[in-house]
């Protein structure tokens, strides 16, 4: 038996779009750290996630799901930058 795992997000307003953006596709990589904690990006991993939800006021532009963030960085970390696409 094989169990797919479907990486998800949520976007913040700019990106919402009215919905336009809801179940689209897009490729995350951590770029770096927000805050002192030191190194929380794992190099060289990406992310596929689907965005399935809005995140009305988030001060991001994508809001991962737990899994999809624990993927390509450390969740004690909290926050990151990210590149997308």
């Amino acid at each position: 038996m094989v169990i797919l795992r479907v990486m998800i997000a949520a976007a913040s307003d700019p990106l919402w779009n009215n919905g336009a953006i809801c179940g689209k596709m897009f490729t995350v990589k951590c770029t770096g750290a927000t805050n002192p904690f030191p190194h929380p990006c794992f190099d060289g991993k990406e992310v596929t996630v689907k965005i399935v939800d809005h995140c009305p006021g988030c001060g991001g532009t994508l809001d991962l799901s737990k899994e999809a963030f624990a993927t390509i960085a450390n969740p004690v970390a909290g926050v990151i930058k990210i590149e997308y696409w």
